[in-house]
């Protein structure tokens, strides 16, 4: 099973939502927006905007500090989704992009410029607002945007790195980011600009923000594109990243582990060379990161990493991923659940791992997913617990615990969850003989009431037709099932009934031919019956017990024969 990898995966409620810029920029004046009724007044606010960006192209310092202010100004309305549409029909697209490059120069004059680098900032996260909405995209790419950011993304190479610069930098990365969200043509565009190799240059960066903003840059540019994921390796990023997963700072370290998600997704070669480079362990440390967003990118990639060979399964659980993930299973949070089962069940497909995970006590935690309303969790938590039925020394625990029960009594979303628990029910009833059923046997003498009595009720519906007899004549397993029928829970009255119809109906299928030798001891009547007869005579005497004790259930239960099964 492979799961689909966001290029953001956020909060569970920001799915499909575009990236947002992080920070906004500090003024003193905070601009009031228009309500929806007062669109042309809007509209006139934008045009005058645009008006100064397209008359002050210049070094003059009023120049400056009216684009300074026009571009914030763009800004701060762009934050407000809704009036967004009207900035762009209001032209600020092209005035924009137009300052995301500095006016030029006089010969020879290289003396200190008013506000520098100021104005290309906040074009830059102007631009990076507007394109959160897809239909924009385009449109500023079509304008020259791109060529721009990407050589204002070369920047730390050329001049010092003041504050101006580095924040600069950073927008122009938010900005890439947000122009490629969810589209491949601009993705593909942005390698062409030439604007993979600086970004990862960035991952380097003394300031935090910048390497952040450049990993979240490489991350969208990353999912579902080979050519870039292929430049990216290429450029050396895995030592920088890796590095980073090691990082303090919860923000670096989730968008560091999300790059390499992205990188390895459907990459059989680039996971081999991520493993290569040492990003397994840090990897594996970020299972008990405090974010839990960095928690689940890494269980996703654990997952991942499992699928590869299995040396590499064997090798995860060595290095300590497993409690951490079956600590995972106990969060309130969903996807953390459902990225920690995912693991785990690329992890079971290992016999020693199976034996592993249950040891450590996994069991029951997926066993209690299997009642989720989410129905990815559901499947991940039943195909784990396939994996786990695959080991003998799982299937007495499975049982013990109440597993059948859960299996056979859950409401499973998807068809092939229903066909996964199909597919564990019959792994465990193949498994029920030699070492197992003689542990069984164990637990029904010697484990307390309640554990006898789920023993007994898997056996009911699990166990070969040959071993009936030892089971529930021998061991007592009928007494256990006749038990259930005068319990107060309505729940364990019809999980009797029907483990009893279960071996009355296994029991009529036995045919004289097909019975055991007769038995040397005379029963009841004097005649000599067979092992199965006399098994049937017990399944009859309990269907007419059942029939005598019929009325006083029948306020509780209502029994009705329907392929060879009790409704209730």
């Amino acid at each position: 099973m492979e799961l689909h990898r966001r290029e953001d995966r956020g909060l569970p409620e920001r799915k499909g939502q575009k990236r947002k810029l992080e920070e906004e920029i500090q003024e003193d004046r905070e601009i009031s927006l228009p309500s929806s009724d007062a669109r042309c007044a809007l509209l006139a606010e934008v045009t005058a905007q645009v008006n100064v960006l397209d008359s002050a192209f210049s070094w003059r310092e009023p120049d400056r500090a009216a684009a300074k202010r026009a571009a914030h100004v763009l800004a701060e309305l762009a934050k407000n989704e809704e009036v967004v549409n009207v900035i762009v029909e209001g032209g600020a697209v092209p005035a924009l992009v137009k300052h995301l490059q500095a006016p030029p120069y006089d010969d020879g004059d290289r003396s200190p410029k008013p506000f520098e680098h100021e104005v290309e900032k906040g074009s830059a996260f102007a631009l990076g607002l507007l394109a959160v909405k897809p239909e924009h995209q385009q449109l500023i790419v079509d304008s020259g945007a791109l060529s721009h950011l990407v050589n204002l993304l070369r920047w730390h190479k050329d001049v010092s790195s003041s504050r101006a610069v580095i924040s600069v930098i950073r927008r122009a990365a938010d900005a890439i980011t947000n122009l490629a969200h969810e589209n491949s043509s601009i993705k593909t565009r942005v390698r062409m600009e030439g604007g993979i190799p600086p970004l990862v240059e960035l991952l380097q960066f003394t300031d935090a923000k910048v390497q952040r903003a450049a990993a979240g840059a490489l991350r969208t540019l990353a999912f579902k594109n080979d050519e870039n994921k292929n430049q990216i390796v290429e450029c050396n990023a895995l030592p920088s990243l890796i590095l980073m997963l090691r990082s303090e700072d919860a923000a670096i370290h989730y968008e560091a582990v999300g790059v390499i998600g992205n990188l390895v997704h459907s990459s059989p070669n680039i996971k081999k060379e991520v493993l290569a480079a040492g990003a397994l362990q840090p990897v594996i440390g970020l299972l008990t990161s405090c974010c839990s967003e960095s928690q689940r990118e890494a269980a996703l990639l654990i997952g991942q990493f499992a699928a590869t060979d299995s040396d590499c399964k064997v090798h995860i659980v060595q290095r300590g991923a497993v409690r951490p993930l079956i600590e995972m299973l106990h969060s309130p949070d969903v996807q953390l659940k459902e990225m920690s089962a995912f693991a785990l069940g690329r992890l079971a497909q290992d016999t020693h791992n199976q034996a592993g995970i249950a040891h450590n006590g996994g069991l029951v935690p997926l066993l209690k997913l299997l009642d989720s309303k989410n129905g990815s969790l559901q499947h991940n938590a039943a195909f784990a617990l396939y994996g786990l039925a695959d080991n003998e020394d799982n299937i007495s625990e499975f049982i013990r615990v109440g597993g059948v029960q859960r299996l056979q009594d859950g409401e499973f979303i998807v068809q092939a969850t229903k066909d996964c628990v199909a597919k564990t029910l019959k792994r465990l009833e193949e498994k029920i003989h030699g070492r197992v059923l003689n542990h069984l046997l164990y637990l029904i003498r010697v484990a307390e009431k309640p554990v006898q009595r789920r023993v007994a009720l898997a056996l009911a519906h699990l166990c070969s037709p040959d071993d009936q007899r030892t089971v529930f004549i021998d061991n007592n397993g009928l007494e256990l099932l006749l038990g259930l029928l005068g319990s107060t829970s309505p729940k364990q009255q019809l999980d009797g009934a029907v483990a009893l119809y279960k071996l009355a109906n296994k029991a009529m299928t036995l045919s004289p031919m097909d019975a055991a030798p007769p038995s040397p001891t005379p029963q009841v009547d004097g005649s000599m019956l067979t092992e199965s007869a006399y098994l049937l005579l017990q399944m009859h005497s309990v269907l007419c017990l059942m029939e005598v004790i019929g009325k006083k259930m029948q306020e509780i239960l209502k029994f009705q024969t329907l392929d060879g099964r009790f409704l209730s």
